[in-house]
C-alpha cells in the first residue's frame, strides 16, 4: 500500500481559493488511480475528483466540474486538488486516496484501498 499525507486545508472566504496537496510514499506511485473524497459533518464520504495514473485524464464529481483542479506529478509523488470559487457547500474534511486495481470512471470508496488522514477545510459565508 502507498502511504498519503494531505496539507494545505484551511479557513477561506467563500469565493476564495485553497490548493490541497498530497504526498505519496513508495516508488509505485504512478501504478495508482488517485482520487480525492469529502467528508462533512453528518453526511457520508463522498467522490470528488480523480486523475489517471498517467495524470493525462480526469473527472469530476459534478457538483465541483469547472471549480476544482486535480493534477498529479508522479516525479514528485504528489496529487493536488485547486479548489476556486469555493462554496459553504464545499466545508469538510478532504481526503486523499489511492487505487490500486479499480478501473476508469469509479467512484466508490470501496475501491480506494489507500487514504489520508484528512485535512480541514472550512468556508466561511
Amino acid at each position: 500500500q502507498v502511504q498519503l499525507v494531505e496539507s494545505g486545508g484551511g479557513l477561506v472566504q467563500a469565493g476564495g481559493s485553497l490548493r490541497l496537496s498530497c504526498a505519496a510514499s513508495g516508488r509505485t506511485f504512478s501504478s495508482y488511480l488517485m482520487g480525492w473524497f469529502r467528508q462533512a459533518p453528518g453526511k457520508e464520504r463522498e467522490f470528488v475528483a480523480a486523475v489517471s495514473r498517467a495524470g493525462g485524464r480526469t473527472y469530476y464529481d459534478d457538483s465541483v466540474k469547472g471549480r476544482f483542479v486535480i493534477s498529479r506529478d508522479n516525479a514528485k509523488n504528489t496529487v493536488n486538488l485547486q479548489m476556486n470559487s469555493l462554496k459553504p457547500e464545499d466545508m469538510a474534511v478532504y481526503y486523499c486516496a489511492a487505487a490500486a486495481a479499480a478501473g476508469w470512471g469509479t467512484r466508490r470508496t470501496a475501491d480506494f484501498g489507500s487514504w489520508g488522514q484528512g485535512t480541514q477545510v472550512t468556508v466561511s459565508s
